[in-house]
């Protein structure tokens, strides 16, 4: 990576105008959460602004009855939020006739949506679904109990709603009580209190500063059960409301994230000299030698924390990986303290880090040499056998890959090269007819990540020739302006950071557009000398 080489025009002005947009924007650029606001609405009556909500929770929902996006699995958690908050709008009974009977009509579609999903899963690795879910289908059992024995919602009845195969029901109570001794709740539950606040004794109420661990959700359930905070949560998610139309994304600010992953994307295809500043600016503020945290409220992360290492030694700032050694296992880097399972992408990350600060200073190898050779031996101990990688941060095995593959490609060695070279293959044999890629199908984003792993290949074949052409016209004719991509990141449901996707195909095609012109550079000499 460099921040010197010279580039086209068209990407430096393109790359640095999303590099002022990204900075002048204090919110980020995700788009309002289903989930999210489903809670808020169910949670915060008090708060101005529920008609658009409610408006928005019946736009928002599909022909089969479910909400939120990606395949059916996905929809689970969405789903039971929107149903679990029409019918908390239906028992308040202050919305009109007209209203009241769309809603019943979207509780009784959201049921049979839920009813019909698979029993047993498989269901994704997102954000604490473990507690989310149980919780949810608690409270819609609840609801519906209340209701349809008063009789208010014609044709809902039927079966309780079953806690889904893969789930605990008891889940949200007991990690409630496991902290009760302790007498107090761990940071990493904040951003998904709204799963067991029905659980918490006034002795777990955590303070925050701002959102309750960045999250809306968590915010408004904090304060429906503990009315002290009411106050506080109002003037919070009033200043989100405003930025939002009245909705709420998964986390806000969402700042952290989408400033360190625009750099870095950017940064592939060679920083503009003109956006240097202000990168080096966003680096310096958010390097943190007690670690990084993606939004206020949330744990100091392994992910986060390499980024900034890894953007700061971009830059040409005198910052060193130390803060990674927090969450340095003995082979690889645990994401927080307390984590589950790990991730390949942070691991990525980290040894890109590794790799960048020791080109910097060769002095450190003594150091960070043998961690970056651990790191580099539990990277492609996880790659799949197929050639590919997967991650819990996002649903397409392109991003883990492309991470992956760019981390081994720098670090380099044979066993780093052959994992390369098989992921290299596997990236070939997945391409779309169109020329583009994608785990559900075709996307700019996913083909914008496929490019970069075939062009981290040391050796390109004609396959790869063939594969980076086609992906070339595609991403031509598929990428404009206000392009809607869809949601692959995991959260607590899917969201699309559109920033960081734009600044991933930016990077993309202007690699593609510097391979053609090399290309034909070397056709030329070839002629000259013939």
């Amino acid at each position: 990576m460099s921040i010197s080489t010279p580039i086209g025009t068209s990407y430096a002005e393109r790359a640095t105008n999303l590099v002022v947009r990204v900075d002048q924007d204090s919110w980020g650029s995700v788009r309002p959460s289903l989930y999210e606001t489903a809670r808020v609405l169910s949670a915060a009556p008090w708060l101005p602004e529920e008609t658009r909500r409610i408006a928005y929770l019946l736009e928002q929902q599909a022909p089969d009855g479910s909400w939120g996006e990606g395949p059916l699995p996905y929809r689970l958690l969405p789903t039971l939020s929107g149903v679990e908050a029409a019918l908390a709008v239906l028992r308040r009974g202050t919305a009109s006739a007209e209203v009241t009977g769309r809603l019943t009509a979207a509780v009784n579609r959201g049921l049979d949506a839920l009813r019909s999903l698979p029993s047993a899963g498989p269901w994704p690795d997102t954000a604490a679904a473990e507690i989310l879910v149980p919780s949810l289908v608690a409270k819609i059992n609840e609801k519906l109990d209340s209701l349809i024995t008063g009789g208010d919602i014609p044709g809902s009845g039927g079966p309780r709603l079953p806690v889904p195969g893969g789930f605990n029901a008891s889940a949200p109570a007991s990690v409630a009580r496991r902290y009760e001794s302790v007498g107090s709740l761990p940071v990493k539950f904040h951003h998904t209190f709204e799963g067991m606040e029905s659980y918490i004794s006034p002795s777990l109420v955590p303070d925050a500063d701002g959102l309750l661990g960045s999250s809306p959700a968590a915010t408004a359930a904090r304060a429906a059960r503990f009315p002290a905070t009411t106050a506080q949560a109002v003037d919070e998610l009033t200043a989100v409301a405003q930025r939002y139309d009245g909705l709420f994304p998964e986390a806000a600010p969402f700042l952290v994230v989408e400033r360190l992953w625009v750099a870095a994307a950017l940064a592939r295809a060679h920083l503009p000299a003109a956006a240097l500043p202000t990168v080096r600016g966003w680096a310096e503020k958010i390097y943190d030698p007690q670690g990084v945290r993606g939004a206020p409220g949330l744990m100091t992360d392994a992910d986060d924390t390499a980024m900034a290492v890894l953007v700061a030694s971009l830059v040409g700032l005198p910052y060193d990986p130390a803060p990674l050694d927090l969450f340095h296992n003995g082979s690889h880097y645990d994401c927080y303290i307390g984590e589950d399972t790990g991730s390949v992408t942070a691991n990525a990350h980290a040894l890109q880090a590794l790799v960048s600060h020791l080109r910097r200073c060769p002095t450190a190898e003594l150091t960070y040499g043998p961690r970056a050779a651990k790191l580099c031996d539990w990277l492609t101990g996880q790659q799949r056998a197929e050639g590919h990688w997967i991650d819990k941060w996002h649903a397409s095995p392109y991003y883990a890959t492309a991470r992956s593959v760019t981390a081994l490609a720098q670090y380099g060695g044979h066993h780093a090269s052959e994992a390369v070279r098989s992921a290299a293959a596997w990236t070939i044999d997945t391409q779309r007819a169109d020329g583009s890629w994608g785990v559900w199908g075709s996307t700019v984003e996913e083909t914008a990540y496929a490019v970069k792993i075939l062009l981290s290949a040391a050796t390109p074949t004609p396959q790869h020739t063939r594969a980076l052409d086609l992906a070339e016209t595609y991403l031509h004719t598929a990428s404009h302006p206000g392009h809607q991509h869809p949601a692959l990141w995991h959260d607590k449901t899917l969201y699309a950071p559109t920033a960081v996707i734009e600044a991933e195909v930016l990077a993309a095609r202007e690699l593609l557009r510097a391979r053609r012109a090399a290309a034909c550079t070397e056709a030329d000499v070839e002629r000259t000398d013939a």
